[in-house]
């Protein structure tokens, strides 16, 4: 019985059976479908427009992220520092007064770095609403005067939204309680 077994031909068109093509099963060329340029064109600025918006919220979240880290650590060393200055004066001892010092210029220090990431909140948030006032314009100028502009042509920036600086001002900025 096995003699009379033929093995498979794989690779074989007279071994491979194909099934009738039917209308669903053809091919469909991008020059057969009823897409226009105009349509392809519209998709791609929305996918533009939606990874513009998660790159804004990516930078909102990292200033957030530093914000947080900044704060955390201030109020630590905040924490420390008050044990120290509970101490009456004439009991603390060299080192004490030194971790005092040193205590203070590193908070001076966060601080400033913090108001230095509040300042580029707000730099990120201005130029933000720059760019989405060009856009606006964008949009509202004829199909025509559009194509003449290139993609190369056309400059960009890092991003940030207005919630950034809303949050960093309700977390450790004008309302903060660690400040």
């Amino acid at each position: 019985m096995e003699g009379s077994r033929t093995p498979p031909r794989y690779g074989s068109m007279e071994s491979t059976r194909w099934p009738p093509a039917g209308p669903e099963d053809e091919i469909v060329s991008m020059a057969d479908s009823t897409t226009t340029i105009d349509d392809i064109e519209g998709e791609l600025f929305k996918i533009e427009r939606i990874r513009e918006i998660l790159v804004r919220r990516e930078s909102e979240l990292r200033y957030m992220m530093d914000d947080i880290q900044l704060c955390k650590e201030i109020s630590r060393l905040k924490k420390e520092l008050q044990k120290l200055i509970a101490l009456p004066e004439n009991e603390k001892s060299n080192e004490e007064k030194q971790r005092e010092e040193d205590l203070v210029q590193q908070i001076h220090k966060l601080v400033e770095t913090r108001d230095f990431l509040v300042d580029d909140v707000e730099f990120e948030r201005l130029r933000e609403r720059e760019e989405d006032k060009e856009m606006a314009e964008f949009l509202q100028t004829p199909v025509k005067e559009k194509k003449m502009t290139s993609r190369g042509q056309q400059t960009s920036a890092p991003y940030m939204s207005k919630t950034g600086l809303t949050l960093l001002k309700e977390c450790c900025g004008f309302t903060c309680s660690i400040m």
